[in-house]
């Protein structure tokens, strides 16, 4: 067998027999890789604690037919250690996890762009200086951008007409602007070719994406809490629909967060519950 060495996040752990694992881990060269940890799940195993979720790992692995085994781990960084305390940020954490495993469908398929992201969003949860679902929204943003799924937020997503007083940076302001975000058309977009259905977002709410999009904290930060709320609804219906599968983990993040969730209709008439009020995209600093 081939022997290879590599460093990542640890996505998911699966126990395997009686006292293996399968770890699913994002990998710096080797992208999405599903390998075996041996007795990982006995009392002296000589991985300890090293293959938990959230954990960014220094990996030998053995390349296998099917699965890789894994034959050494150190740990870089264990990300999960400040947020097992912080219940909020642990459940956008999980969502950050799960999204970075969705947009890697394919096994070994380098993503570092994606991986980068992901040490980021993780790193800016542990570190506490945002609110969770603010670098959830960033996160979540940045990948759809990285996958080549930015929304439009200063044109017209159908028409390509450009928003008139579009949001300086530093301010969560507009002027006239583009009346309705369609999540089918990819983001917002004109009177003329605004669609059945398409909510209808307060200004600061775009900016507000726009800002996280961007990596502009200071406007982020001092966005009002009824805008995050939309924000949050918007990015998750979009995120949803370009993946064609709903992140579970967002449930939860919905239900911590703000507290309440609704149904919304989506394609082909499937519900999924997310927040929609009534009313150089993907690697930006964190």
């Amino acid at each position: 067998m081939q022997l290879y060495r590599d460093d990542g996040i640890v996505l998911r752990t699966q126990k395997l027999g009686e006292a293996d694992r399968i770890i699913t881990v994002l990998g710096r060269t080797s992208g999405r890789v599903r390998a075996v940890a041996k007795g990982v799940r006995r009392t002296k195993s000589r991985f300890g604690a090293r293959l938990e979720p959230f954990t960014h790992v220094d990996l030998m692995l053995h390349a296998g037919r099917s699965l890789d085994v894994i034959t050494q781990a150190e740990v870089i960084r264990p990300y999960g250690e400040p947020l097992t305390g912080d219940y909020p940020r642990y459940t956008a954490g999980v969502a950050m996890l799960e999204t970075a495993e969705r947009f890697t469908p394919v096994e070994k398929e380098p993503a570092l762009r994606q991986l980068l992201l992901l040490i980021g969003g993780l790193r800016a949860l542990s570190d506490g200086e945002h609110a969770p679902g603010l670098v959830l929204d960033a996160f979540l943003l940045r990948s759809l951008a990285v996958a080549g799924y930015a929304p439009a937020l200063q044109e017209c997503a159908r028409c390509g007409a450009p928003e008139s007083g579009a949001p300086e940076s530093g301010a969560l302001r507009s002027g006239r602007r583009l009346p309705a975000f369609a999540v089918a058309a990819g983001g917002m977009v004109c009177a003329s070719c605004r669609p059945p259905g398409a909510a209808a977002p307060a200004a600061p709410t775009v900016a507000l994406m726009l800002a996280l999009l961007r990596g502009d904290w200071d406007s982020a930060d001092r966005s009002e809490r009824r805008h995050r709320v939309e924000c949050s609804g918007l990015v998750a219906a979009y995120l949803q629909w370009h993946l064609e599968h709903s992140i579970r983990s967002l449930r939860h993040v919905e239900r911590v967060l703000w507290g309440y969730v609704r149904p919304t209709r989506t394609r082909a008439g499937r519900s999924r519950r997310t927040y929609l009020p009534s009313s150089s995209p993907g690697t930006s600093p964190w």
